[in-house]
């Protein structure tokens, strides 16, 4: 191994960047990156009075945590991670170090944003809100109620024939991605409101022949904006404004029903994963559920 003696901070980083642009060849912004990153570290490194040959994982932590304090997204966090583990790994190839102190950290695709979800109450909340005297009201009702009944994407709502409905049975067949169909049950209050819309509403707006579900008030199928438009007018009006996305009832489906005891698998099945790596996502742990269970099984709790 070469024992080259360690550059500055600043000598370290202008190497670096040289080997990226003449040896990787990469390109401008990839290396900006690299840069904007790393300049990050030697500042923090700076403020710590920290040489490269004193950092080890303790200081990648503290490093790290103190993005996530700063209020960086779990993939701006990841990026710089990737940053700093080339970084380390080019010094010790160069010889200036012996060990790369990032190596043992998790690899960035590891990293993945816990989904938003809604609280039970905030779910109440949003689906009181459409106005069921009105047709458009008691179909928004009717599409919200299934969404978190089943967890179903948005894409998959408006794919929805009034075939797929088994109101015997109390369960839906859905067409996912890769055109694989899948079961869910549906529960009863969903089923209510479906049937209400079913009556009340679908009759008066189709206009010409159609299997889709849900309809706009013209007689044609929503599409994945108007049904993306719902959920938010909704959110907004409820007063959830922080967690609003197209998924949200998707996500406060798989939260709720993993908090209650439900196996993964099954909630893999009713969400379509292909992988049960994707349903794993949904695993944490809200605070709240954390004090019951130590509340409930802890011997001195």
């Amino acid at each position: 191994m070469k024992n080259n003696r360690l550059p500055s901070l600043e000598k370290a980083l202008k190497l670096f960047l040289n080997y990226l642009t003449v040896e990787k060849a990469l390109s401008s912004n990839t290396i900006s990156a690299y840069a904007g990153d790393l300049e990050k570290f030697l500042h923090y490194l700076k403020q710590k009075k920290i040489s490269l040959s004193r950092v080890g994982e303790k200081e990648i932590t503290f490093f790290i945590r103190q993005l996530s304090r700063a209020g960086l997204s779990s993939k701006s966090i990841a990026r710089s991670l990737s940053s700093l583990k080339s970084f380390f790994r080019w010094l010790v190839l160069e010889g200036y170090l012996r060990k790369n102190p990032a190596a043992s950290f998790s690899a960035p695709k590891a990293w993945k944003s816990l989904p938003e979800f809604l609280t039970l109450e905030e779910v109440e909340k949003l689906l009181a809100q459409p106005a069921k005297g009105t047709r458009v009201g008691l179909r928004d009702r009717a599409l919200l109620e299934l969404m978190y009944a089943t967890g179903i994407r948005v894409s998959e709502a408006v794919n929805l024939k009034t075939t797929d409905l088994h109101f015997e049975e109390g369960f839906l067949i859905c067409q996912g991605k890769g055109n694989k169909e899948r079961i869910i049950p549906v529960g009863q209050t969903a089923l209510f409101y479906i049937r209400e819309y079913l009556t009340r509403v679908r009759p008066q707006w189709v206009k010409k022949e159609t299997p889709l579900l849900f309809l706009s008030s013209w007689g044609k199928g929503l599409t994945r904006q108007a049904v993306w438009k719902i959920i938010k007018k909704y959110c907004l009006q409820a007063g959830i404004r922080s967690k609003v996305s197209p998924h949200i009832l998707r996500h406060s489906f798989a939260t709720h029903l993993l908090e209650r005891g439900a196996d993964l698998r099954s909630v893999q099945l009713m969400l379509g994963h292909s992988q049960i790596t994707t349903t794993q996502i949904y695993t944490h742990v809200t605070p709240a559920r954390l004090r019951r269970v130590y509340d409930r099984f802890h011997p001195r709790a």
